[in-house]
């Protein structure tokens, strides 16, 4: 099988030897049709699938059809081969760095680079992979400054508003190597005795292997041990919650929001229409990208809920650029027949709305890129990227061989703050990275000798947003 990437097919290992070929399905769009010619009778043949039911499948599926959503979500999440459960490998440099003494950035951004081999080198040790997916997190790089700073935050609010009266419940989604839980606990039991008495720290976790690593993280220490009662390792997917939360809790979401998975639309230029994105998976493993006039309920009710909620904010989308320029555009010779491709983030809409409806006193804290880099074609359009020989390689389109490579989006904290507040009346305050831990943490923790200050310089792409 190969994978579409824009121009240049990329094969996976047990199919090199096949013949590459030249067209590019995944992104030509062709004047007349919203799909090619030659699988139309696939496409009306195979039966469509969801995620949820290719959880149980050790093979990634040929001969199906499915939204754009459920492709990202089982490539990204699948238990049997997706990127989150099998092929990532979280990053974890060692013992902290000592800022105070790392003279400028350009020295610290060496020192890093040098951890990063150290790891990958004991890991090829026990057992060398081309293909590992290896990345970082600020929790593990500004350990344990910026899991301190967090903590801080949670305090000082459960004191103001909740203490005595109720426990300190945190909820952690997607908690890595548990490093930020760790960092926390160590915290509050430090700094407060009388807060940690009543603190209860419980982790979501959809991966089964990263649920046992922070287990084994947890237990790994005299100290980490001493939390033990206090923590719960819940290894599910927070879209299966299904349990009632009445009392105030605070909800931790750091770097989650850019792997949910994601609907595609495109809009007929003429008559505005918005047309939802699919994917057909032929017999040899090819992938199409078709579009129906047909929205399903959770791609119409996203936007829906978008008009009523961002009505007066002006966001990127291709209905929100000059009709004039849309009818030139596309009146051209060869002009294509829809709009560029807009992603819409259907599954944070899901969370919030299991939020109020399960977490009802919950607060909301989440840190997210707003805006990323080289992305591929479109509005509010992925991320797409795999690691080979310990080098990124950036390819052009989210139809990719599921598992290997990490899809991630970013974040609308405008639309996605008015969303929230619709979804859930409750009131929120965004702020960029740099602002929060400013506020929060010890910014002198991680300053460099030069003033240079790594916790506040780096990850200026993020903001921070939180229930008030």
């Amino acid at each position: 099988m190969y994978i579409t990437s824009d121009r240049q097919p990329v094969y996976s290992n047990e199919d090199s030897a096949k013949e590459q070929k030249s067209s590019v399905e995944s992104s030509w769009q062709q004047r007349t049709d919203h799909f090619p010619q030659d699988k139309v009778e696939e496409f009306k043949r195979y039966p469509n699938v969801t995620s949820d039911a290719l959880r149980g499948r050790r093979e990634r599926p040929r001969r199906v059809k499915m939204l754009m959503r459920d492709f990202i979500e089982d490539s990204l999440y699948n238990p049997q081969y997706g990127y989150f459960s099998k092929h990532a490998t979280i990053f974890s440099p060692g013992a902290p760095f000592d800022f105070n003494n790392i003279r400028d950035e350009p020295e610290f951004n060496r020192l890093l680079g040098q951890r990063y081999v150290e790891f990958e080198d004991k890991l090829d040790e026990e057992n060398p992979d081309d293909t590992r997916q290896l990345w970082h997190t600020p929790t593990e790089l500004f350990r344990p400054f910026y899991g301190e700073a967090i903590a801080r935050y949670m305090v000082a609010n459960y004191k103001l508003s909740l203490f005595p009266y109720h426990d300190l419940v945190i909820y952690e989604l997607g908690a890595g190597n548990g490093t930020l839980m760790l960092n926390i606990l160590d915290y509050i039991r430090n700094a407060d005795i009388e807060v940690y008495a009543r603190t209860k720290f419980r982790v979501i976790e959809v991966s089964s292997s990263l649920a046992k690593l922070q287990q084994q993280n947890l237990m790994s220490t005299a100290a980490s041990r001493g939390h033990a009662d206090k923590v719960e390792i819940i290894n599910k997917s927070i879209f299966d919650w299904d349990l009632y939360v009445p009392t105030p809790c605070f909800f931790l979401a750091l770097e989650v929001f850019d792997n949910f998975a994601h609907d595609v639309i495109r809009y007929d230029p003429r008559t505005n229409e918005a047309m939802q994105g699919s994917v057909l998976i032929d017999a040899e493993g090819d992938f199409y990208e078709f579009y129906s006039r047909t929205l399903d309920p959770v791609a119409s009710r996203f936007l829906r809920v978008r008009d009523a909620a961002c009505e007066g904010r002006h966001y990127p989308s291709p209905m929100h650029t000059s009709k004039l320029w849309r009818a030139i555009r596309h009146n051209l010779p060869f002009a294509p027949n829809l709009t560029l491709p807009e992603y819409i983030p259907t599954r944070l809409m899901q969370f919030f709305s299991i939020l109020s409806t399960k977490f009802p006193a919950h607060r909301l804290i989440t840190s997210d890129f707003h805006k990323l880099p080289q992305a591929t074609l479109g509005f509010n359009a992925p991320v797409v990227q795999t690691r080979y020989e310990r080098r990124t390689v950036l390819v052009r389109t989210p139809l990719v061989y599921q598992g290997y490579f990490d899809i991630l989006f970013p974040t609308d904290f405008g639309v996605m703050e008015d969303m929230y507040r619709a979804i859930t009346g409750r009131l929120t305050r965004v702020m960029t990275h740099e602002d929060f831990f400013r506020r929060w943490a010890y910014v002198e923790d991680t300053q460099m000798r030069s003033g240079e200050n790594a916790m506040l310089g780096w990850y200026k792409n993020a903001s921070v947003m939180v229930t008030v």
